[in-house]
């Protein structure tokens, strides 16, 4: 299995800036508008960035045809292909992918055949703004910027050992 096309969407200054208050999602989808594929034999991720009050198409990323047949090797392009993604949306997912996916931060969410891509996302924004669950809040606390200031943060609050 290939790669067979990478699209990725060319933004603005200001797209680009707001991209570091967004979370990227994926979704298994042929029509760019359900999630209606397996994610194993997925032939089209929809990448989308999301925050609680926008959302952009990022990425279509397609791969050749492949056969539901159990062969691990095939995910490996995948996944590396959701790099930075919180989520994958899909229709199932296996075992095997499940733990390769999670090993990289992505949680793999299944949804019901043509579960729509504008509700899902519209779901995303809700959680976001009621209060993550714990997955999500922990994929924003992968996305801040470490805090080295931290420790002089400490000393200038007179905090000793």
């Amino acid at each position: 299995m290939s790669l067979s096309r990478h699209l990725r969407v060319a933004f603005s200054t200001d797209t680009e800036a707001n991209m570091n208050t967004m979370l990227k999602f994926a979704f298994a989808s042929t029509d760019m508008k359900q999630v209606n594929q397996h994610f194993g034999s997925a032939q089209t991720f929809a990448l989308y960035g999301v925050d609680m009050d926008k959302h952009e198409l990022l990425e279509v990323v397609q791969f050749a045809a492949t056969e539901q047949d159990g062969n691990e090797n095939k995910l490996n392009e995948k996944i590396a292909a959701l790099e930075g993604c919180a989520a994958v949306y899909c229709q199932a997912v296996g075992g095997s992918a499940i733990r390769q996916l999670t090993m990289q931060g992505i949680q793999p969410i299944k949804v019901s055949a043509g579960a729509e891509i504008a509700e899902l996302i519209d779901n995303i924004q809700e959680e976001l703004r009621a209060g993550p669950t714990a997955w999500l809040a922990k994929a924003l606390r992968r996305q801040q910027p470490k805090n080295t200031d931290r420790f002089d943060d400490m000393e200038a609050e007179g905090w000793s050992e």
